[in-house]
């Protein structure tokens, strides 16, 4: 029971946090960016363009095109990627929608269009680059490119920002083929204000690639701790028992004092770390500790190996002997 309670609340914690950062996705496109008629990467990119050309809202686009990559990507990442795929994408398409009609002209005018569009860029970059990044560390996705993304690094150990990045570009660069107007007119937008158009957008898709790589390199970062206690026992077990964390236990002996010692080695994730201190405190707070980033985990608990090992491998077992 205690166990299905928990998984429960995982469950709505990581729609929460979906949600939270596709509703941060949306308004950085509807604060920042539409009212500048600015054009990023991906479906959004591809919706803003249709908007802009045909004055269809996004979310219709944005959930046909989703639809179709979707239908695809399921088979390839199984049904938890679904799941939570599918939620993103109804609850952007809806949010697309509603939201940019909701923003006060006001807000608008003062936020976006009196600030300029570089700014804009920068700043919109920023909102749906973290939005992004938040829906992929909990297994979703805003959908789009980041589709791709995913399942592309499924089996390589590629950076899902920089992948974004490259296919977005060519988005971008397709909006110079059709013609665009302003928002809430009839008025063409002349072809030199396109091209700068399309410069604020390879910016845009740059801030919004760094954006997503920093937060989820941030989420996914470890470290590496040493702890130095009588009480390591009591410590192990808890960590163990609370955290889900192996735990090492090294034997040593202190070259000052000629005695033996034991050393407790735990890897986890950056973020857990203020839990386990807490924990040692607690038990021992007395303790000696050392923290230490480390560059990359791999194996269980932490990020997989991927892309050519066992190939590899294979390979080099059938050498010939050296003699």
């Amino acid at each position: 029971m205690h166990e299905l309670r928990k998984s429960v609340w995982i469950t709505i914690k990581e729609y929460l946090l979906i949600s939270i950062g596709l509703l941060c996705y949306v308004a950085g496109w509807s604060i920042f960016l539409i009212p500048n008629n600015l054009i990023g990467g991906g479906v959004s990119g591809l919706s803003a363009i249709v908007y802009y050309a045909f004055g269809l809202p996004m979310g219709y686009t944005y959930f046909a095109i989703n639809l179709i990559l979707l239908l695809i990507s399921f088979k390839v990442m199984g049904r938890g990627f679904g799941g939570k795929t599918i939620y993103a994408i109804v609850f952007t398409s809806v949010l697309l929608n509603i939201l940019p009609p909701l923003i006060p002209e006001y807000i608008s005018q003062e936020l976006a269009v009196s600030n300029g569009k570089m700014l804009c860029t920068i700043i919109g970059g920023v909102m749906t680059g973290v939005g992004i990044g938040m829906s992929i560390s909990q297994g979703g996705s805003s959908g789009g490119t980041d589709i791709i993304a995913l399942m592309v690094s499924k089996y390589r150990n590629v950076s899902p920002g920089r992948l974004i990045l490259l296919m977005d570009v060519v988005i971008i660069l397709s909006s110079m083929a059709f013609p665009s107007y302003y928002v809430g007119t009839e008025t063409v937008i002349p072809f030199p204000e396109k091209l700068a158009t399309s410069i604020y957008g390879l910016i845009l898709i740059t801030v919004n690639g760094y954006a997503v790589d920093l937060y989820l390199s941030g989420t996914k970062q470890s470290v590496q701790v040493f702890i130095f206690s009588k009480h390591y026992a009591e410590i192990a077990d808890a960590v163990i028992r609370n955290l889900g964390r192996g735990v090492t236990l090294i034997k040593a002996e202190g070259w000052y004092t000629k005695s033996e010692s034991d050393i407790l080695m735990i890897l986890t994730r950056k973020t857990d770390l203020n839990i386990l201190l807490r924990y040692v405190k607690s038990i021992d707070p007395k303790a000696f500790l050392s923290v230490s980033n480390v560059m990359g985990v791999y194996g269980l608990g932490f990020d997989s190996l991927k892309g050519g090992g066992e190939k590899k491998t294979r390979k080099k077992e059938n050498l010939p002997e050296m003699k």
